[in-house]
């Protein structure tokens, strides 16, 4: 079936090329001379009753998606460049959304949901991306507008309406106009006595122009003196805050959620403490002016006291340190952290620069029991964040949390700042390199994994399913050996070895094509292994012997 767009934005006059997009391909008609001549095909296109047989309409299919998963950012004066409200604004809006949703690009969701289900996923259905397309692709036809559901209405006022305290930055005029700029502003609290964050909002006085926001408590006064000796407001600083005893209680990037913490949990804030609000102004802001705002409930407690931290990281964590990632190379580095103690573990944010593109994180328990917590394949800087896990994790003492990330420092990294490629090492600057894994935590009291956070449905079980019944080949062995691949592998994978120890030997990514595989071990020490492979939803697992 030929179906094409029809509508004015269909078609592209430069030099004379007109294009039509299928739901399926692409046809580019190349008109050299008269334009003319390719009037008549229109006539004859649009005369098709084939065109709108079976595309999907904004009022019944398209506007239910939209309201459900674009318009909390794409709205009249969201944090999205357009709205997506109405049929019209959706439908000047087609061609972008249909590149935007079939490129994974929106909505915006960094993690792989089929390593870990996190709470609040912004995921698009295969089926969902297929209606959107399918109704670009038939010309965006609008429907009975009768059967459209109500728009949402967006006040674009705050969540927390009754806040015990409020944090506004002086009136600011970015500066930002050949570079990036991280601005921290120090203000007081003023609090007597200490308190405990239990709901924090951030909202920002410019959504154009604040990329994201990071929020620090500061019980000296060395911030308040940075801010104080700058003209203007606030002062410039990248990573941190320019204060050793500052202590990050807070994030926000567009499209976030206010914080709200399980009951008995908060984020200490001593008496008389000093928040530090640090805000990306990107380049081009020049002359915008933000007055971004914290929004906080506080309680007096009893609490117990959340923490934010990496222990994952390239200060004292790496096992193949330092962080030197030299020009035209790609390198990948591993950290680990014993943790000592059961911790109750609320939500994880990984953190790297422009030329980091792969990372992921996870603990090892015991041989054989590893848990997730996020994998992202592709890491995009500007779309960094902090995932809550669905409900509360209890990660048990003894458990081996390790993190590997991918940096590529070559010409095929799109987001390189060098060209050429230039040797980059650890630091705070946007061009040097950072790899950091921070948690949010407490002490484990017995029932804290019941808490949920997120008790909406997902499209995949979260549970994994032990179906995948392989052989290891020669089992003994002395060296390499083959793994035969079964049928359940129809997804992207991996296969690790872990030692008796529990710790992560060797790892392979597996395709779906692969029937069977081949794991050289010659340079691995003889003993026992876990052979654990996982595709999808389904994984498995084996004993192999290495012999002398």
């Amino acid at each position: 079936m030929l179906r094409v767009f029809l509508n004015k934005k269909s078609i592209y006059f430069k030099p004379f090329i007109v294009r039509l997009v299928e739901a399926e391909n692409i046809v580019i008609f190349s008109i050299v001379k008269n334009m003319k001549r390719v009037f008549p095909l229109f006539v004859t296109l649009a005369a098709c009753n084939l065109i709108f047989a079976q595309t999907p309409n904004w009022s019944e299919h398209v506007a239910p998606l939209m309201f459900e998963n674009c318009t909390p950012c794409h709205h009249n004066g969201g944090f999205a460049p357009f709205s997506l409200v109405t049929y019209a604004d959706a439908s000047a809006n087609a061609f972008g959304v249909y590149d935007a949703v079939g490129d994974g690009v929106m909505p915006p969701w960094p993690p792989d949901p089929d390593y870990r289900h996190l709470a609040f996923e912004r995921v698009l259905s295969q089926d969902e991306i297929n209606t959107i397309q399918d109704w670009v692709a038939g010309g965006s036809p609008e429907g009975n507008p009768a059967l459209a559901p109500t728009p949402p209405v967006y006040s674009n006022q705050p969540t927390i309406t009754n806040p015990d305290l409020v944090v506004t930055i002086p009136t600011y005029t970015s500066t930002a106009s050949n570079g990036d700029i991280y601005r921290c502003f120090a203000i007081p609290s003023g609090m007597i006595g200490t308190k405990y964050i239990t709901q924090m909002e951030v909202i920002p006085g410019n959504p154009e122009i604040v990329h994201h926001v990071l929020v620090f408590q500061d019980s000296t006064n060395n911030c308040i003196q940075l801010d104080n000796n700058d003209p203007l407001p606030g002062y410039d600083s990248f990573g941190g805050t320019g204060s050793n005893e500052s202590s990050l209680i807070g994030t926000w990037v567009p499209g976030s959620r206010p914080v709200q913490y399980p009951n008995g949990m908060g984020i200490r804030l001593p008496a008389n403490t000093n928040i530090v609000i640090q805000i990306h102004y990107p380049e081009g802001s020049n002359g915008q002016v933000d007055s971004t705002q914290i929004r906080l409930k506080l309680t007096n407690g009893p609490v117990r006291p959340l923490f934010i931290a990496p222990p994952l990281n390239h200060f004292s964590s790496l096992i193949n340190g330092p962080l030197v990632i030299p020009a035209n190379t790609i390198k990948t580095f591993e950290a680990e952290y014993g943790v000592p103690i059961d911790i109750s573990v609320i939500n994880v944010g990984p953190h790297m620069h422009l030329i980091g593109r792969k990372i992921k994180a996870y603990g090892v328990v015991s041989p054989g029991d590893t848990l997730p917590f996020i994998k992202i394949d592709d890491w995009d800087f500007h779309w960094q964040g902090s995932y809550d896990f669905k409900s509360v994790l209890k990660i048990p003492a003894g458990t081996m949390l390790r993190a590997e990330a991918t940096y590529d420092n070559t010409l095929n990294n799109p987001h390189n700042p060098s060209n050429p490629p230039q040797i980059v090492t650890a630091g705070e600057a946007t061009t040097d390199e950072m790899l950091l894994v921070y948690f949010t935590y407490t002490y484990y009291f017995p029932g804290d994994e019941n808490i949920i956070i997120d008790n909406s449905p997902n499209t995949a079980s979260e549970k994994p399913i032990a179906d995948m019944m392989f052989t290891c080949f020669p089992n003994p062995g002395s060296g390499s050996f083959w793994i035969e691949i079964p049928e359940k592998s129809k997804d992207e994978g991996f296969i690790s070895l872990y030692d008796i120890k529990g710790n992560e030997v060797l790892t392979f990514n597996l395709a779906p094509s692969d029937t069977k595989i081949q794991i050289p071990t010659e340079k691995l020490p003889a003993g026992e292994y876990l052979v654990i492979l996982k595709a999808g939803k389904h994984y498995g697992s084996q004993k192999w012997i290495k012999t002398e």
